[in-house]
C-alpha cells in the first residue's frame, strides 16, 4: 500500500491532522497499535479551554513547593524513583515558570488557543458532533478568600490582554449556578467563552467518521517500525507494509518511540493523570464543569456520569498504576457535590505529554526531509487538537498557516 501521508498516532491530535490533510487532497492512513481515542485522549476534564493562554506551569510560591514537596496533595503526587530521571525536565519547566518567562510564552501560546473554540466547531459541525460540545464555560470556585483575590485579579490579567471574558462571582452566584454543591464557597470565576464535552472519546470518533467520509483509512501498527526509505517512509500495519512519501508523528506521550531512534533528544516529559465517574445522587445536577481550587480536582458532567479527575502524576510513563489522588480526592468531592456509588470498575489512567516550555512541538523534523511533528500539548491536547491539525495541513501542504508556526519549531530546544 502507498499513501501520500501516514499519521502516527490516533488521539485527538492525530485524529485531526488527518482529517485535516485528508480534507486537502491527500491520501492519508491513519496508524496506532490501539482504536482510535483510547489513550489520553480517552480521559480528561472535557474542557475546550479558549481562557487557557497560560499553559499550567511550576509553581514558585514558597507555600505550594512547600504542599508539594510532602507528596500529600491531590492535584500532585510524584514517585521517587522517577525524580532523578526527571530532574532536567523540572528544572526546564520550574526556569520557563518564572513569572516574566510564563508571560512571554502565553503571547507565543495565545495565538492557538484563541482559535480553539472555533476549529473545534468546524470539524464537529462538519462532522454532525456538535451535540456533544456544550458552551457552558467551566467555574473554578473558592473556599479561601486569599486564593480568590488572587485568582481575580489574574483573571482580570487574563481578560485585558487577551480579550478573554469570564464572571466574577459572590458566593450566592455561585450558588445560583450551581445550585447542587453542598459547600458554602468564597466565590468563583466563571470562564464563559470555553466550551466542554460531554464525551470527549465520541467527539474524538466523530472526527474519525469524518476522516473515512473523507476517504481516510486507518490500520493498526506499531509505530516504532518506522523506517526511512528512498522515496520516504515505511511503516508496518496490519495491512502489511506502507509507504509514504510523508509521515506524522502524532504519538503524544509516546512520540519518544520514534523521536529517540531517528536521533533527536527532545526534552518530553509525562504527567499522568486519574479519572473516575459516579453517579449523582438523587436528582442533582452539576451544570458545568467545576474546579474545587483550594483543594486541587476537578468534577466534570459528562454522558457517562460525573467524572472526578486528578492534577499530575510526576512518574515514569510506564510505571504501573498508582491512583492515591483519586482516593484523596473522592471523599472531599464527596462533602462537596452529591456524588452517589462508582460508575468504573477501575480508575482509568492517562499519559499528558509535556514540554518545559509547556507549548507543544509542530512543525518540520530538523534533520529529515517530510517528517512532521505534532505533539507535546500537555495539559491542553483536546482544546488544540483541531487548531493544530489544521497548522500542520496548511504547512505540509504549503498553504499560508493559520497561526504563526515558529514558537512550536522543534528545534527550539
Amino acid at each position: 500500500m502507498r499513501k501520500d501521508v501516514v499519521v502516527l498516532g490516533a488521539g485527538i491530535v492525530g485524529v485531526s491532522i488527518a482529517v485535516h490533510l485528508q480534507k486537502r487532497g491527500r491520501s492519508v492512513l491513519l496508524v496506532d497499535k490501539r482504536k482510535p481515542g483510547e489513550e489520553t485522549s480517552f480521559g480528561n476534564a472535557g474542557l475546550i479551554q479558549r481562557e487557557g493562554v497560560y499553559p499550567y506551569g511550576f509553581p514558585h510560591d514558597f507555600g505550594a513547593l512547600l504542599r508539594y514537596a510532602l507528596n500529600n496533595t491531590i492535584d500532585a503526587h510524584y514517585h521517587w524513583a522517577a525524580i532523578p530521571k526527571l530532574a532536567p525536565f523540572l528544572w526546564q519547566y520550574w526556569m520557563h515558570s518564572r513569572p516574566a518567562q510564563h508571560k512571554a510564552i502565553a503571547r507565543m501560546y495565545a495565538p492557538l488557543i484563541e482559535r480553539s473554540v472555533t476549529e473545534h466547531m468546524a470539524l464537529a459541525e462538519e462532522s454532525g458532533s456538535t451535540h456533544l460540545i456544550r458552551p457552558t464555560g467551566w467555574m473554578k470556585v473558592f473556599r479561601d478568600e486569599k486564593s480568590r483575590d488572587e485568582q481575580f485579579q489574574d483573571a482580570e490579567e487574563v481578560r485585558r490582554d487577551f480579550g478573554v471574558k469570564f464572571d466574577a462571582l459572590d458566593t450566592r452566584a455561585v450558588a445560583d449556578r450551581e445550585p447542587h454543591l453542598k459547600v458554602e464557597t468564597k466565590g468563583g470565576i466563571h470562564w464563559t467563552d470555553p466550551a466542554s464535552v460531554s464525551d470527549p472519546h465520541l467527539l474524538t470518533m466523530g472526527y474519525v467518521s469524518l476522516f473515512e467520509r473523507l476517504g481516510g483509512e486507518l490500520a493498526a501498527g506499531d509505530a516504532k517500525t518506522l523506517e526511512e526509505t528512498p522515496t520516504g517512509w515505511r511503516v508496518q500495519t496490519e495491512r502489511g507494509p506502507v509507504e509514504a512519501g510523508t509521515v506524522v508523528v502524532a504519538l503524544g506521550a509516546w512520540a519518544d518511540v520514534v523521536t529517540t531512534k531517528l536521533g533527536y533528544n527532545l526534552p518530553l516529559a509525562v504527567k499522568r493523570g486519574y479519572h473516575m465517574h459516579y453517579k449523582p445522587q438523587g436528582n442533582a445536577v452539576l451544570n458545568r464543569p467545576t474546579l474545587d481550587f483550594d483543594r486541587g480536582y476537578f468534577l466534570a458532567p459528562m454522558s457517562k456520569g460525573i467524572r472526578l479527575t486528578t492534577g499530575a502524576e510526576f512518574a515514569n510513563r510506564d510505571a504501573p498504576k498508582t491512583p492515591v489522588q483519586l482516593g484523596r480526592a473522592e471523599p472531599i468531592a464527596r462533602e462537596f457535590f452529591p456524588l452517589g456509588e462508582r460508575v468504573d470498575p477501575e480508575p482509568w489512567m492517562g499519559m499528558r505529554p509535556c514540554t518545559p516550555d509547556m507549548m507543544p512541538v509542530i512543525g518540520p523534523a530538523p534533520k529529515h526531509k517530510n517528517l512532521w511533528f505534532g505533539f507535546g500539548h500537555a495539559h491542553h491536547g483536546l482544546t488544540l487538537g483541531p487548531v493544530t491539525g489544521r497548522l500542520l495541513a496548511e504547512m505540509i501542504t504549503g498553504e499560508q498557516p493559520v497561526v504563526d508556526p515558529k514558537p512550536y519549531r522543534a528545534d527550539r530546544f
